[in-house]
């Protein structure tokens, strides 16, 4: 993974066919997606269930992009090495779930994988402001997680806030919840740079009509460069 701060197009699966994940990966890839969002929720950190490590195992061989894997769970820790071997890129831990964030982010690294920290929308940009030397990403929850499909929570001063401070540190700032045409623009010109998407993505497409999936990537990267 080469860093740069051009917009990127996160679609998340947990808003794909789940009868048919393996072409549902190459349709939004062929279709224009720059990273592939994974969700995986534990029902206790979030209340839902989703996917394991044997589950994003059976995704990789499908990911030509980035894999991107965000824990809504808790504990992180005794997790990290199976989902390094899993395949993930990136691997998201929130800052909420547990109270050794540092040891954890250095365990993500330290199994070769870029490191995230995770920030619910209850707090603040300044938590972590000890971080950011530890971390290869922020990923800024706009809805409160556990379930796809939900309200966008304007977090635009959090995420400028979140630039301010990272300055020239090659960190990206991704966006998770409620992002579509409307709110895209609105986050990317606070500083984001990874937009994870959904609903937005997958509405009204199929591996079938994938052409939808890629109107759906480019309208949205579109509103969020504004060209």
């Amino acid at each position: 993974m080469t860093f740069d701060r051009s917009i990127k197009i996160a679609p998340s699966i947990l808003s794909a066919d789940f009868a048919n994940f393996g072409q549902e990966i190459q349709a939004i890839e062929a279709q224009g997606a720059d990273w592939v969002h994974v969700d995986v929720m534990d029902g206790h950190f979030v209340p839902n269930l989703t996917f394991g490590p044997a589950a994003v195992k059976s995704f990789r061989p499908h990911v030509k992009t980035v894999m991107d894997v965000h824990l809504m769970i808790a504990p992180v820790d005794p997790y990290i090495d199976a989902y390094a071997e899993a395949g993930a890129d990136v691997l998201t831990a929130h800052l909420e779930a547990g109270p050794h964030i540092h040891r954890t982010l250095q365990a993500i690294r330290g199994a070769g994988m870029k490191a995230g920290v995770a920030l619910n929308p209850g707090t603040p940009a300044e938590a972590v402001a000890h971080l950011l030397d530890l971390t290869d990403l922020i990923c800024v929850m706009t809805v409160n997680p556990g379930f796809g499909g939900q309200k966008f929570i304007d977090m635009t001063s959090k995420v400028r806030a979140l630039r301010q401070m990272i300055g020239d540190r090659p960190v990206h700032i991704e966006i998770d919840g409620g992002v579509d045409t409307t709110t895209a623009p609105l986050v990317a010109e606070a500083g984001a740079d990874v937009l994870v998407a959904g609903s937005a993505v997958f509405r009204g497409g199929s591996v079938d009509t994938p052409q939808v999936y890629g109107d759906n990537i480019r309208n949205i990267r579109a509103a969020a460069t504004g060209s």
